[in-house]
């Protein structure tokens, strides 16, 4: 994996973790970018305000000004009591294009980067997990897809969707390319390590998830790397459009 030592660190982290005096608001316009993109859909609970801190590496108290900003603002209900949290009850609102453009328009050009790179990887994940794969990986990845096209809503689907692209990095039987794998997942999801998910994204994905098992289980290299350089260009679109529509917004 080609490194750039001389580079700053924080330049080749697009999403590195928040350290500024403004943290609660940065945590926010994270936060309502991602319910932009759909990655928490509505009526959806966010995770808990201790999960959200260990997600983004920042304090609980910022995180609780976030919650309580975009509250006030609609995106979200906060509710008390054993089933309580944060849940989201509005996909837009007023401060949601101000939001993107903080989270996203800002760093595009590292996003680009973010991107390539993203394919890149994926594709040589893909390739080592078709050369790789034993018994128990083909029969764990042919379960999964199984229980994606079962799944009975988008939250759902986004969960198996995650579990089967892991399960593919896995089968590469390498430690580091898994550990990327979930690096890249939480970069280009905005470090909240969820990818944007509703219906037609789960059926634009479904083929490509029954063609990327099918090459890994037969053992077919080129194909699974060509499959998952394809196949992850559908989150890049969803924030290319989120991008634009914000754009045209100014």
């Amino acid at each position: 994996m080609p490194v750039d030592s001389g580079a700053d660190p924080e330049a080749r982290q697009p999403l590195a973790p928040l350290h500024t005096a403004t943290t609660g608001e940065q945590v926010a316009h994270r936060l309502a970018t991602a319910i932009a993109l759909g990655e928490y859909s509505l009526g959806d609970r966010l995770p808990s305000e201790r999960e959200l801190a260990a997600l983004l590496q920042v304090s609980r108290e910022s995180v609780r000004v976030a919650l309580r900003r975009l509250s006030d603002e609609g995106l979200l209900d906060i509710r008390r009591g054993r089933s309580g949290g944060a849940y989201v009850q509005a996909e837009w609102a007023e401060v949601s294009a101000h939001a993107v453009r903080q989270a996203l328009l800002g760093r595009w050009e590292e996003f680009e980067a973010l991107f390539d790179y993203r394919r890149l990887i994926e594709s040589l994940i893909a390739r080592t997990a078709a050369e790789r794969a034993d018994d128990t990986d083909r029969a764990g990845l042919r379960r999964l897809l199984a229980e994606f096209d079962e799944a009975s809503s988008p939250s759902r689907a986004r969960e198996i969707d995650t579990e089967l692209h892991l399960a593919v990095a896995r089968a590469t039987h390498n430690s580091r390319l898994v550990a990327l794998h979930r690096r890249l997942l939480s970069e280009v999801s905005l470090g909240v390590s969820m990818e944007p998910y509703t219906w037609d994204l789960y059926e634009q994905s479904r083929p490509g998830h029954h063609a990327l098992v099918t090459a890994v289980c037969e053992g077919d290299a080129a194909r699974a790397a060509d499959i998952a350089h394809h196949h992850f260009g559908i989150t890049e679109d969803v924030l290319r459009k989120l991008a634009h529509r914000v754009r045209r917004a100014t």
